[in-house]
């Protein structure tokens, strides 16, 4: 059975793992629950002595729609999810993906058996928690990474917020600095990374909203709004995301890459 996220967050305090502020942060009222119901599968049901955590925030807002991206949305959550799959280390992976206003899609699962987005999973309403769903998603990373180190395995991280619009509906995490202090210990540990994607909507400087959540430059892309350059930020994303779950120095390689990276 999971453990308590917020005993989780408590001993990643008390190791050092995470700051104060960070804990604050992730222990917000409202999200616990949320963050609870995606750790997913028990860790004594993965035999493996290391496993990789892909992580997908998926924007499912209104003006996906309305802006004629709701398939080739679906279209890369499935690409990155078919990618890892084939990896080497396939048996070794677990998947969460949460949708950004609807929550949890699915909770950690191992990656044969994780949900794909379709049609009648994914319809894009409503407006952009950004922040909210970003706290909530790497607190998922967070107990879910904890849970298995407890266990003596170890754990990496990737993590991707695929979004068309900036923050406009948070009601918990107001201010990017809030996000910027979970982001930044969870990248000096040097076991996770953290990717932004935010497709042009004709105003917002994504280069800016996630350099002010704390994503390094290197892990950022801002992919126009047709879908011939969604499907590539998708792709290069998935071969990032491969590259990193094929072992340790490959994850490394990659982390310290960026989307620069070609090779590990």
């Amino acid at each position: 059975m999971s453990k308590n996220v917020n005993d989780l967050f408590s001993a990643l305090e008390n190791d050092g793992d995470i700051t104060q502020e960070s804990k604050q942060a992730l222990v917000v009222a409202d999200m616990g629950a949320d963050i609870q119901a995606a750790l997913g599968i028990d860790v004594d049901m993965v035999e493996a002595s290391e496993v990789v955590l892909v992580t997908q925030i998926i924007d499912d807002s209104s003006s996906i729609q309305f802006g004629g991206n709701k398939q080739v949305m679906i279209d890369g959550h499935n690409l990155v999810l078919d990618s890892v799959s084939e990896s080497k280390m396939k048996d070794n992976v677990l998947a969460h993906t949460r949708l950004m206003h609807a929550g949890t899609l699915m909770p950690y699962g191992l990656i044969d058996s994780v949900i794909h987005l379709d049609g009648t999973n994914y319809r894009p309403s409503g407006d952009t928690p950004l922040f909210d769903a970003t706290v909530a998603t790497l607190g998922a990373v967070l107990a879910k990474a904890k849970e298995f180190e407890d266990n003596g395995v170890a754990v990496r991280t990737i993590t991707l917020i695929a979004t068309d619009g900036g923050e406009n509906a948070s009601r918990n995490i107001r201010h990017a600095s809030e996000v910027a202090s979970v982001v930044r210990d969870m990248l000096q540990a040097e076991t996770h990374i953290i990717a932004g994607m935010g497709i042009d909507d004709n105003y917002t400087d994504f280069q800016q909203v996630f350099s002010e959540m704390g994503i390094p430059d290197e892990w950022i892309l801002t992919p126009g709004n047709t879908e011939k350059e969604i499907r590539a930020a998708f792709q290069l994303f998935s071969s990032s995301a491969t590259r990193a779950s094929q072992d340790a120095q490959s994850f490394s390689n990659q982390a310290l890459g960026g989307f620069g990276k070609t090779s590990s």
